[in-house]
């Protein structure tokens, strides 16, 4: 196990009607100003949105609106957000919904003060000094940005996707209550779940002991996860199961699950070029076409940890060789993205030959860069992964 330092710091306020008390929580902090930040049409349709306002103005908490960010969020609204904190005072940045509205926020946060671009951050031009402070209703399970140190920004005018990590990504506090999940879409529940997979899958392949700490972890969050969506694949309301993965969206982006070892991520790495081409594409949805691609070729580098995933995870019995098993393994997660009505081909998303190229020369600088990971990613693999799932 590696040296290391752990802080999460978030506060978790989680139950039903959770939301209802967020003027409260602010007032508790003193903050005088907020910024509140959110989507489009949602907010407004489920009722939320009302929610927020009457609670911020019971407590007499004064607040300015920000809304319309998109899935993968461009620095442009982010601008404009770092603009109204600066000119209107504002000490506190409520985020009401997913991981992209948290990452905008959290930009937005970084961004308020530094003179510079705060795509900068992710350009990795320069660390940010300071932030203010966020805080977040969440409303879909799936990025876990609620207590990450992560935030991904895109520049769709150069087709640029990158995240930065610091400590001063990390929310103050997080409102979790799982019944604001039930209007979601499947479609939107499912891209949550492999997001939530993927955080804790690519961390659990990164470079590891015989015994480790976090691995033991990583299987338990994975086991849940899985448990969990069939669940909701029979009852799509199932509220402990909606709870489950909440907690698990949260718990899996953390630190807790590589504790003491690598946080490598090299799929996200694939998928953040994808939908920085082709800006449609839900995050969830690139990682579901990925994650196989990926495990299909680079299971040999380690196959002691792919048979582990395969036993312990995936619960494979029946099986004739090592080899055997490790496939299964695999077919059995991709057959669960299957079920969740999640793509299996790149060229689902209007993906072809050139567009590998191009992603490919952008993740490796034209091949002069090798990806640093427990599988490093030369130009060839990262080609061999992206027509795998053409």
């Amino acid at each position: 196990m590696e040296n290391f330092e752990f802080c999460s710091p978030t506060k978790i306020y989680f139950g039903k009607d959770k939301e209802n008390t967020v003027g409260e929580i602010i007032k508790s902090y003193s903050f005088k100003k907020v910024l509140f930040h959110y989507g489009k049409s949602s907010i407004f349709k489920t009722g939320l949105y009302e929610k927020v306002v009457n609670s911020l103005n019971e407590n007499n908490i004064q607040f300015i609106e920000l809304g319309g960010v998109e899935a993968n969020p461009d620095i442009t609204l982010v601008r404009k957000g770092v603009e109204i904190c600066k000119n209107e005072g504002i000490d506190f940045i409520l985020a009401v919904g997913g991981g992209s509205v948290l990452d905008s926020s959290k930009s937005i946060a970084s961004g308020t003060y530094y003179e510079g671009n705060p795509l900068d951050f992710n350009m990795k031009k320069a660390i940010p000094k300071k932030a203010l402070p966020v805080g977040s209703i969440l409303t879909i399970a799936a990025a876990g940005s609620e207590l990450s140190t992560s935030c991904v920004i895109s520049d769709r005018s150069i087709q640029f996707k990158k995240g930065f990590n610091s400590q001063l990504n990390r929310p103050l506090f997080v409102i979790e209550n799982p019944e604001l999940t039930n209007t979601l879409p499947f479609y939107q529940v499912g891209c949550g779940i492999v997001d939530i997979i993927a955080h804790t899958l690519e961390r659990y392949f990164n470079k590891s002991q015989e015994i480790e700490f976090a691995d033991y972890i990583a299987e338990g969050l994975l086991k849940s996860v899985i448990d969990s969506s069939e669940v909701i694949l029979k009852d799509p309301y199932n509220y402990d199961a909606r709870a489950t993965l909440m907690l698990a969206s949260s718990f899996s982006h953390n630190g807790l699950t590589n504790i003491g070892k690598e946080g490598k991520m090299p799929v996200h790495q694939l998928e953040h070029e994808v939908s920085a081409l082709k800006d449609h594409v839900a995050h969830g949805a690139g990682l579901a076409v990925l994650i196989p691609s990926w495990m299909e070729k680079v299971w040999e580098k380690d196959k002691e940890k792919f048979k582990k995933f395969a036993l312990n995870v995936m619960r494979v019995t029946n099986y004739e060789d090592d080899e055997d098993l490790i496939i299964k393994g695999i077919y059995r997660l991709q057959d669960l993205f299957v079920r969740l009505d999640m793509p299996t081909k790149l060229s689902e998303f209007g993906i072809d030959e050139e567009d590998i190229e191009v992603m490919a020369n952008r993740l490796t600088n034209n091949g002069t860069v090798v990806y640093d990971c427990s599988f490093p990613m030369d130009k060839k693999l990262v080609l061999d992964i992206y027509y795998h799932c053409l």
